[in-house]
């Protein structure tokens, strides 16, 4: 009865101060709901702010689908690269108060950081990995870096084997292990790690109890929802991934009633309840742009940047300040409107979607006065589609093997330990008519690798939801590891040792 009544009260006050469009007063609330069916999404929360205030805040569908537990504001999800802003906005800080120079090189104040060319080791800066441009390609070396066991600084270590696909500062390329590298220096600046310099600089300033960022919070937390994706099109609960070790590029978690004062602070430039949390000059230099994304995409977007953990564009003539988050099991987005003093919070628990996509653009739309045009059906058409051109190939894939007879000691031979500089070491061993792939640094993995022809194989993870089903290519000495590309468009060549 306390939370009907206050969200009553909310949406209230949300009906007489958010004048932009009728939409979001009108009908956001029943959208969420036809369009969770239309998605299958478990879980929602919502939270948005309009000068200062908390204008609505809610949960929908459940937190955890088998006990039927409704999702509310305080549910916990992971935020995953939502996290980048935080640190983002911590290094500018270490700046502000004369603790290093964002233009410092890194090796200065981590001098085990090493590129594989000298003249990067020399010359990549704070900023550079802040800013995605030292020359990796999105997502490059994720596949060891994410949910591993390697420390935050074996990671930074282990750059020195990695050969960029680009040229130093020549185009945009997300890099998970910028920020990681990143966190590194947060803890060499200020003798405080990451983790501790975030709670004390934020999450206690700003009441966020609820917000934490490590695995063992979140999954111990009684207020934490399941993780969910689709397999075969249909809904499975899965384990959220432990990432702790990319901490400062993905492992906070959150609920939306904890982040809408990280959004009211941000929109304050950097005020909160009347105190000066973080300095205005702070909050505006992490929106000052530094790498090129693209040129926009038409229809209202004319330029897309990246600043110091927010990604810069327009919208219809207004600029957006907006993040992502993506991990097993959870999307959710942050986005502030400036101008407007306007910004929310979407937390989703299913990675099998793209509604908390379309909500952010049917929003947009709203508060720019764009016609009504339901985003959401127009983005599920094409996910479907793409979902069932992939599911098709991966048919075909088994019915190859299926008809393949591979020699009776063929798994038997490619038994053994192989190496690749960039990841490490897996291992194949020999079962009753397939292998099965070991992973060094993830011992949560397992692949199940079967012939189709003399050199070309299928894998098919454990975890597929993630890493996915693949054709590779082997051959008596080598072997291919291949995963899905939001998690690493590599292909990785590992040699028989």
């Amino acid at each position: 009865m306390k939370f009907l009544f206050s969200f009553v009260i909310i949406c209230i006050s949300f009906q007489l101060s958010i004048a932009q469009g009728n939409f979001i007063k009108d009908s956001l609330d029943v959208y969420i709901k036809r369009e969770m069916t239309r998605w299958n999404l478990p879980g929602l929360a919502i939270a948005i702010v309009k000068d200062g205030k908390v204008v609505l805040m809610k949960g929908y569908g459940y937190a955890d689908v088998a006990k039927k537990t409704s999702v509310t504001e305080n549910t916990e999800f992971q935020i995953a690269s939502n996290s980048k802003a935080f640190t983002g906005t911590s290094v500018a800080l270490l700046e502000y108060y004369g603790k290093l120079k964002l233009d410092d090189l890194v090796k200065t104040h981590l001098p085990y950081f090493k590129m594989q060319d000298d003249y990067l080791t020399n010359h990549v800066t704070i900023r550079d990995v802040l800013s995605h441009r030292i020359g990796y390609e999105t997502f490059q070396t994720d596949l060891l870096n994410w949910a591993g066991t390697k420390s935050r600084k074996e990671l930074v270590e282990n750059m020195a084997n990695v050969t960029p696909k680009f040229g130093f500062r020549e185009k945009y390329g997300y890099c998970n292990m910028g920020f990681v590298t990143a966190g590194e220096v947060i803890l060499a600046a200020s003798d405080t790690t990451w983790d501790d310099y975030l709670t004390y600089h934020y999450f206690n300033p700003l009441g966020m109890t609820r917000t934490g960022t490590t695995f063992q919070n979140f999954i111990t937390s009684p207020n934490a929802s399941k993780a969910y994706t689709l397999l075969n099109g249909n809904l499975f609960e899965i384990m959220p991934s432990k990432v702790d070790n990319i901490g400062a590029a993905g492992s906070i978690t959150s609920n939306v009633n904890d982040l809408s004062k990280w959004v009211m602070m941000q929109l304050d430039n950097g005020k909160y309840n009347g105190k000066q949390v973080v300095p205005s000059e702070v909050i505006q230099k992490t929106r000052e742009s530094n790498t090129i994304v693209g040129q926009g995409r038409g229809k209202g977007n004319s330029f897309n940047t990246y600043g110091l953990g927010w990604f810069l564009k327009d919208k219809f003539g207004k600029k957006i300040v907006t993040h992502d988050g993506g991990a097993n099991g959870f999307l959710s987005k942050t986005v502030l409107v400036p101008e407007d003093k306007f910004g929310y919070v979407i937390l989703t628990n299913s990675d099998g979607q793209y509604l908390f996509d379309a909500i952010d653009a049917q929003i947009m739309n709203d508060i720019t006065n764009q016609p009504y045009v339901n985003v959401s059906a127009f983005y599920y058409n094409g996910f479907k589609e793409g979902y069932d051109e992939e599911q098709a190939v991966i048919k075909t894939l088994k019915k190859e093997v299926a008809a393949y007879k591979a020699p009776a000691d063929a798994y038997k031979k490619l038994s053994g330990v192989y190496t690749n500089k960039v990841y490490g070491k897996i291992t194949i061993e020999a079962k009753d008519g397939f292998g099965e792939v070991s992973f060094e640094f993830h011992p949560q993995y397992k692949g199940k690798i079967q012939f189709k022809s003399p050199t070309a194989m299928m894998i098919e993870y454990n975890d597929a939801s993630s890493l996915g089903v693949k054709e590779i290519k082997v051959t008596d000495k080598t072997i291919e590891i291949k995963v899905n590309e939001f998690v690493d468009m590599d292909t990785y060549l590992f040699t028989k040792i």
